[in-house]
């Protein structure tokens, strides 16, 4: 498996790549005049064919998720990019808005004309300024050569495209809960059914995909959806932008196939652990919502779906923090415990009180205030939350307690015995 296939980042070393003119020279915008001499089912097929799963975390399939979207025109119908990227320790999505933001331009109109969507919505991070900006000049420029508005290269289709900043919110990433917000109520998700592609914005059918993907459309549709499939591992087809943090000696964004060995990421990408492999105590492998997985695991473990799922965590959003025997790993959960319990919106009963709860009593453990039961206590108010709430904040904040338990016991047991960090 070739890890060098560059689809998104392919563009983005090149002066001024952010401009339409660089991204023209490189192909941009032929995608879509080639889609729309197409019909929108056979989008929609090749979209399938391709296998590319929703890279904001979820992994949902998009081809499928854009087939849902019913056929007839009775109603508005919305397509909306979630550019929120919350999740700590991802930056992938700022990046590819900030290097080659008319290759998202250029994927969102496909989609829409795929879905039958004449307005779209880029619902970006309100921390991003920069960014929001340089996507805006992308958005105007596109409109000045004619590949937004009313009459697409004179081919009378419309879409008109629009960025709305939100405040912050980590659970405006869950695509219900950045919907209430682009309509400017309170970011709180929706109890689903019903879902977004039958009333979503406005009560419209409704899109909702994140950056990476949209970003992916235009290479799908330019080579064809089988070989985009032949790309990556069964069921975890493609590239993917993995946001490596934490004690690398080299941090960043990297766009290699799906199915590469965590070890080669970590070793031949990201420059090695700092202090050498035999220095890792772990990783986290999607995001901070995911478990952490010991050195044990990281040796064999692919970055895929499957495989991540099966080791015990999650691929996510595609952000692997590395960290060190340095680390403690109750003081890390501690700080991610406190961030849930900010970052909950309040709606649900288990997740508000539930991430109050933990990030409590995970801050008196890693104090020295831990009792006898502490460690079964924490197990107790996870299974509480765990699939008991309208969205997948209470599962997130449960996702890196839980799972540092189970890999880490012995922290939490020192912790609690002896009052203090079994590091340093």
């Amino acid at each position: 498996m070739s890890a060098q296939v560059q689809i998104l980042f392919k563009n983005s070393t090149k002066k001024n790549s952010h401009t339409l003119k660089v991204h023209k020279e490189g192909g941009g915008y032929k995608q879509v005049e080639k889609a729309f001499g197409l019909s929108t089912e056979d989008i929609i097929d090749e979209v399938k064919r391709s296998g590319i799963r929703g890279r904001g975390g979820a992994g949902f399939p998009a081809g499928l998720k854009w087939s849902f979207i019913p056929k007839d025109n009775s109603r508005d119908k919305y397509l909306v990019c979630n550019a929120d990227e919350g999740e700590p320790g991802t930056c992938k999505d700022r990046d590819i808005i900030r290097y080659v933001p008319h290759q998202l331009i250029e994927g969102m109109i496909i989609a829409a004309y795929a879905v039958g969507a004449e307005r779209g919505y880029i619902y970006i991070r309100g921390e991003f300024v920069r960014e929001a900006e340089i996507l805006q000049k992308a958005i105007d420029e596109a409109y000045k050569e004619g590949y937004l508005g009313e009459n697409i290269l004179d081919k009378g289709i419309r879409f008109d495209l629009a960025i709305h900043r939100g405040a912050g919110a980590y659970v405006c990433g869950e695509e219900t809960g950045l919907l209430e917000s682009l309509e400017g109520k309170k970011g709180q998700p929706r109890v689903k059914p019903p879902f977004p592609a039958n009333i979503g914005l406005w009560g419209g059918p409704t899109v909702i995909n994140n950056v990476e993907t949209l970003a992916a459309v235009p290479a799908i549709i330019e080579k064809g959806g089988e070989w985009y499939g032949k790309l990556g591992v069964e069921k975890s087809s493609g590239t993917k932008l993995f946001s490596i943090s934490g004690h690398v000696n080299k941090p960043g964004n990297y766009e290699v196939e799906l199915g590469i060995p965590m070890k080669t990421l970590i070793e031949e990408y990201a420059g090695g652990v700092r202090g050498g492999w035999d220095n890792l105590k772990g990783i986290i492998p999607g995001g901070a919502s995911s478990a952490i997985l010991p050195k044990e695991v990281c040796e064999t473990v692919t970055m895929d779906y499957d495989a991540i799922a099966k080791a015990g965590s999650m691929l996510g959003s595609g952000a692997v923090v590395v960290i060190d025997k340095s680390v403690c790993i109750v003081k890390a959960v501690e700080r991610l415990s406190r961030f849930y319990r900010h970052e909950s919106c309040g709606q649900c009963t288990p997740c508000r009180e539930g991430t109050g709860w933990m990030s409590q009593i995970m801050t008196r453990i890693e104090a020295g205030g831990g009792v006898e039961g502490d460690i079964e206590l924490l197990g107790s108010i996870c299974g509480n939350i765990s699939g008991k709430t309208i969205c997948a904040l209470g599962d997130a904040a449960v996702g890196p307690i839980a799972g540092s338990i189970k890999a880490f016991r012995e922290e939490y047991l020192y912790h609690v015995e002896h009052g203090r960090c079994m590091v340093g």
